[in-house]
């Protein structure tokens, strides 16, 4: 099992949606939002580090 960061810049689309859903099937994922304002810069940083893939859409 993998840990997969995924980091969306402008929201979800039907492709990135679609991708999360199956990587979750079988690993660990965490999705950012980058495009909401409370997102805590120093936590992504940390995040990005912790988990063995970073995907930024």
């Amino acid at each position: 099992m993998m840990k997969i960061l995924h980091m969306l810049s402008d929201g979800p689309t039907e492709l990135s949606s679609k991708v999360i859903e199956v990587q979750s099937a079988a690993n660990e994922v965490k999705v950012v939002d980058l495009s909401k304002k409370e997102t805590s810069y120093e936590a992504i940083v940390d995040d990005m580090f912790s988990f063995d893939k970073v995907v930024c859409w």
